[in-house]
């Protein structure tokens, strides 16, 4: 029975499988799906998530509990070899082991791109996983409860300072939540005045969200302004040493939560695989998503997702291939699932064409924005569509019960402003755990031709063990 590997258990690889599970028959095909993960994360919910708006469980998908016929495998994919047929896996714990696979898919996804700029690996979150849109959320609620006892201060003002770098729609989004957050949290901190809190976007380009028109982007710019967000346009980011950010427009501020958006990079993981790759690190594809060498088809392999350079067929994509987003990850698997069974079944495969069914954003609760060609929405009918649309999309109905479940409930009965300091859980525990006494006798192994006063070293706080005595030993020395 022919091995179907897939590698990755994002968009591209959950949605592949689960595909699989429904085209495959009885006894057709055995299908493995790799991931150092036990979950796929919805990533368009990580910004509402590190808002409050919906539970962090409920913005991911487990593998185990709706992937019944797949073979879930707790490890990474550290090598493969194509000719041989081979792959590498290495867990988190225990030994690497080889297993052979007669068609492999490549779904490795991506991963947050920085740049070597002093500052952001030491200070900055991403919002690429469910870690760290909690990891913000902690974060942002932990400094207003460190600020609402403090007076005016250059520390209260860092505490209260929010940056968030990259213009796109991770960035837009996570600024617009995060923004409007505050001032929910308004109501609840008494001590805190709105001119106390500061929020920057700091975007390299002259505009915001290629994705939509420049209208539409100019929209945004002015409603986030509005809000009180300092957008900064034709800016880089140059230093974030010690939580002070400088920029290249000569301004300078503090913060305390720094979150880098600035776009995203195909998995490097993909580069120890030797599979063909273009000048960006994408595993090159066909249109029917089988990877090629120079258009010679490399047998049994398969691509999708922001791992591979899929020709955009649509004419929409840039540079001619289909932008890296969850929209094309996710149709991108559907037909990949129904190629590798066409083609175990003898059939040809068939290219994948997908014209951009619009985007849309969600800038906080009851404000968003809608674009798809030339007609756009704005404000609360796109908040509308950005909710109706995600809350679809997001696999699993058991999934999207969970979090239509946080909306309503969130409408009814507040917003969640609980902070659980998450990053460090054994503090408390750690404060009143009773601690052994240290040890005060020190044992030595004796050198050779030591003497043999050396061999051991007894101090008063550690009583000598009493030994028993010959009695005339006793007798003479009492």
């Amino acid at each position: 029975m022919p091995k179907i590997l897939i590698v990755g258990g994002g968009y591209a690889g959950f949605y592949t499988a689960w595909r699989l599970e429904k085209l495959l028959r009885a006894g057709e095909a055995d299908v493995t799906l790799v991931d150092p993960l036990s979950y796929m994360t919805y990533q368009p919910f990580l910004p509402e998530v590190a808002a409050g708006s919906i539970e962090p469980t409920h913005a991911v998908v487990a593998f185990r509990r709706h992937l019944k016929k797949t073979r879930i495998v707790a490890a990474k994919v550290t090598a493969i070899d194509p000719e041989a047929k081979e792959a590498t896996f290495t867990p988190a714990d225990g030994e690497p082991w080889t297993e052979s696979y007669d068609v492999l898919v490549v779904t490795a996804g991506s991963v947050t791109r920085t740049f070597p700029i002093p500052g952001i690996y030491e200070n900055a979150f991403g919002m690429k996983n469910i870690e760290e849109a909690v990891g913000v959320r902690d974060r942002l609620m932990g400094n207003f409860n460190r600020a609402s006892n403090l007076p005016d201060s250059p520390l209260k003002r860092r505490l209260l300072t929010i940056a968030v770098v990259g213009g796109g729609f991770a960035g837009v989004e996570t600024i617009g939540e995060l923004r409007n957050l505050a001032s929910y949290l308004g109501r609840d901190y008494p001590t805190i005045e709105w001119s106390e809190t500061s929020f920057h976007l700091v975007e390299a380009m002259g505009r915001i969200m290629p994705e939509v028109s420049a209208e539409s982007a100019e929209w945004v710019v002015g409603d986030l302004r509005k809000r009180g967000v300092n957008v900064h346009l034709d800016t880089q980011l140059l230093n974030a040493e010690n939580g002070v950010l400088e920029l290249s427009t000569g301004e300078s501020f503090e913060t305390d939560l720094l979150i880098w958006t600035a776009g995203v990079m195909a998995h490097p993981s993909a580069k120890a695989f030797g599979l063909p790759q273009d000048d960006r690190g994408r595993v090159t594809t066909r249109a029917d998503l089988r990877v090629h060498n120079n258009g010679e088809i490399v047998p049994d392999v398969w691509s999708a997702g922001d791992v591979a350079a899929v020709p955009d067929l649509s004419g929409g994509g840039v540079g001619g291939f289909c932008v890296p987003n969850a929209q094309h990850a996710v149709r991108q698997a559907k037909r990949l699932a129904k190629n590798i069974v066409a083609e175990l079944r003898g059939e040809e495969p068939i290219e994948y064409v997908h014209k951009n069914a619009g985007a849309v954003a969600g800038l906080g609760l009851y404000n968003g924005v809608f674009q798809k060609g030339k007609f756009a929405m704005r404000g609360f009918p796109a908040w509308v569509a950005h909710r109706g649309y995600h809350g679809l999309a997001m696999p699993t109905w058991e999934r999207k019960l969970r979090v239509f479940g946080d909306w309503t409930g969130g409408f009814f009965l507040r917003r969640e402003i609980a902070s659980l300091a998450l990053g460090r859980p054994r503090d408390i525990f750690q404060e009143y755990a009773l601690r052994p006494k240290a040890r005060t006798r020190v044992e030595e192994t004796p050198a050779e031709g030591a003497a043999p006063e050396a061999v051991a070293v007894e101090t008063k706080a550690t009583p000598k063990p009493r030994a028993k005595a010959k009695p005339k030993a006793a007798a003479t020395t009492e």
